[in-house]
């Protein structure tokens, strides 16, 4: 099999103080020069920032397998270039590993989201423990992302970092592991909460007629992505048609009440549109392994912009 047909992309997105772009460039510019000397490098891109609709730094790095790919994210070397980038940063890490193996076996993607109140002061050291322990993470079998959002102070008072896993052994192995729980015990001075909720994708069975038989499931981003294409526009429509003017003002129903006959109703014409959604976006969903960086991005793209002109029209029309 040729290296492209099994390769896998690091997907970063990175948000960049205004002020530090220069600086941030020529940042990537020395980390690039250290990953292509990584065993299994093929190729890295970075796409700067184009506002409105891309307002992150996005960086595309391809390794030969899984196993390279996971080896430059635990390194030592990655660390201390991410710790010379921190001052730089703002927001949130969030990083996908993408298989580009189209014969990978069929998974069901499982999740976990772990919240964390971090105490007074403490914020630095607990930002310096969750690189460590995301380095660790990320040699964890089936691993395939990480996500990590800092508290903001009077909206977000915990931190919230979410793992993505192939499936729910592999995740599960990862949070019962010895690693992983003396990493935790070593966070327990800098943390006054701490909770871990696990959650199985549960939107596979809507994307079933796009993937090729004996094919990989898409990921489970993708599917996220899709989801929200549709469910945004049916919650909002609802709600200024239906739920505020007839169920609320008119019929003067209850919130719980009014808010239970509208999910019913979002969820079952979610069902419906998603899977034609799905039909239409095939070529992104489960594209060609030779494309897949470049088509991924792509899909993204179109969809982060199908999500800006839908905010903007519903902003303008309320």
């Amino acid at each position: 099999m040729s290296a492209r047909a099994s390769s896998v992309s690091i997907v970063t997105q990175t948000s960049v103080r205004p002020e530090c772009t220069e600086a941030f460039a020529q940042w990537q510019s020395g980390t690039s020069a250290v990953v292509a000397s990584f065993p299994g490098f093929i190729e890295q891109r970075l796409i700067p920032p184009h506002p409105p609709l891309q307002v992150d730094w996005v960086i595309l790095q391809r390794f030969s397998s899984l196993d390279h790919a996971k080896a430059w994210l635990g390194s030592d070397e990655r660390q201390t270039r991410i710790e010379g980038a921190t001052p730089m940063l703002v927001g949130r890490d969030d990083v996908h590993i993408v298989q580009d193996d189209a014969s990978a076996a069929r998974t069901a993607p499982a999740s976990a989201v772990i919240s964390t109140r971090v105490k007074p002061g403490m914020e630095a050291a607990y930002r310096r423990w969750e690189q460590k322990i995301a380095a660790a993470q990320s040699r964890a079998p089936g691993l395939q992302g990480y996500r990590f959002e800092p508290a903001v102070p009077g909206v977000q008072e915990d931190c919230v970092a979410i793992l993505r896993f192939d499936g729910e052994a592999n995740l599960r192995a990862w949070l019962e592991s010895p690693q992983r729980q003396a990493l935790v015990a070593e966070a327990a001075p800098l943390t006054a909460e701490f909770h871990t909720r696990t959650v199985q994708s549960g939107f596979e069975q809507w994307f079933r007629d796009v993937v090729p038989a004996g094919g990989a499931a898409s990921p489970a981003w993708k599917m996220n992505m899709i989801v929200v294409l549709t469910l945004y526009p049916t919650v909002f429509l609802w709600g200024f048609l239906v739920g505020t003017p007839i169920l609320s003002r008119t019929l003067r129903l209850d919130f719980p009440i009014a808010l239970f006959i509208g999910n019913v109703f979002s969820v079952l014409v979610t069902a419906m549109l998603v899977p034609r959604t799905a039909r239409r976006l095939r070529w992104w969903l489960s594209p060609d392994p030779e494309r897949r960086s470049r088509v991924d991005l792509q899909g993204a793209a179109l969809l982060v912009a199908a999500y800006a002109a839908m905010i903007l029209a519903f902003w303008m029309l309320s």
